[in-house]
């Protein structure tokens, strides 16, 4: 896999016109994600962008509801023809099931473990025992099981997940911030070279590079180190 293509640039952005713009400035990557924040206030304009511009679309809407609930909103996301499209792997089984079913081939649905935001005391808090790893690898055992081939991990879960599962799925690992940059409100980071030595097929990056003063040095930057 070239480089370029192993990162996916986080539009976690609230200005609609700052979001094109890194856009335009980067435009030798591949991904861009787009999440709720951005594709509630202005998600036509911004993926249509996107389109003209033939870039692959991340859409990172997370869903997680009844199994009916999340299959219709699946077949409605397939219109914006999304490469990635996210559920959550707590919704369970049947929902997942019906993810997979929904989507039919036009668009390749990913499972989210446990955010990156969270640690043991956030799971202990909502009645989650189990720890953060533990929980991860029980969420994605499910996910294989219902079908699933895509799985969002932090690059803390990379090793424990290649050991088990070995390397027939693909990791999507957020959370990542290289060592000159800060590391926000994530809690299990890694930087981008370590995520990939470990087994990360895809880096999700937002911060380091959409926050720089200068975004594509900063992309050439990151992919020099990967």
């Amino acid at each position: 896999m070239n480089k370029k293509d192993r990162i996916i640039i986080a539009l976690d952005i609230d200005k609609c016109e700052k979001s094109k713009n890194i856009i335009r400035k980067i435009d030798e990557a591949t991904f861009f994600k787009v999440g709720l924040q951005s594709f509630i206030k202005f998600g036509n304009e911004l993926l249509s962008l996107l389109h003209e511009r033939n870039k692959k679309i991340f859409l990172d809407l997370k869903f997680f509801d009844i199994p009916n609930t999340v299959s219709g909103a699946i077949k409605s996301s397939i219109k914006y023809n999304p490469y990635f499209l996210t559920i959550h792997l707590l919704g369970g089984r049947e929902m997942i099931k019906s993810a997979i079913d929904s989507a039919n081939g036009n668009t390749n649905i990913v499972g989210v473990s446990i955010l990156t935001s969270f640690d043991d005391d956030d799971l202990f808090s909502i009645g989650i025992k189990d720890k953060t790893e533990s929980e991860v690898l029980r969420l994605i055992e499910l996910g294989l099981k219902s079908g699933l081939k895509y799985f969002v991990c932090s690059g803390i879960e990379i090793e424990p997940i290649r050991k088990r599962f070995g390397y027939d799925i693909k990791l999507i690992t957020p959370g990542i911030r290289p060592e000159w940059s800060v590391k926000g409100d994530q809690k299990r980071v890694l930087t981008p070279k370590k995520a990939i030595e470990l087994g990360s097929d895809y880096l999700v990056i937002g911060r380091p590079i959409i926050e720089s003063e200068n975004p594509l040095d900063s992309f050439n930057k990151i992919i020099s180190e990967i």
